[in-house]
């Protein structure tokens, strides 16, 4: 079994607040989700209005899937999302047997 999982540290665009923040990161989240059939949230930085960490993990047999659905979620916030700025990604991949 493999465990893969990326975090994106997103910049918000011009959102005034918290309210706003989240009209913008549900329908993303949603669209993650949708798109890569893995499971996506808010990790981090629920308190700042104009900064988002996202979370998406996902579990398989093979480690080259879960690369390509790692893959297409970043590619996803980078290319289809012109209201945010994706500020870095951070990944990981593990086995069970680790």
């Amino acid at each position: 079994m493999w465990i893969g999982w990326i975090e994106f540290d997103l910049l918000l665009g011009d959102v005034q607040s918290l309210k706003e923040k989240r009209a913008i990161v549900r329908p993303i989240l949603a669209d993650l989700s949708r798109r890569t059939e893995a499971a996506a949230a808010e990790v981090g930085s629920q308190d700042l209005r104009r900064r988002a960490q996202l979370g998406v993990s996902v579990v398989g047999s093979d480690a080259t899937h879960i690369r390509d659905v790692l893959d297409r979620a970043e590619r996803l916030l980078a290319d289809d999302h012109p209201e945010i700025v994706l500020l870095s990604a951070r990944r990981g991949l593990n086995s069970s047997d680790d």
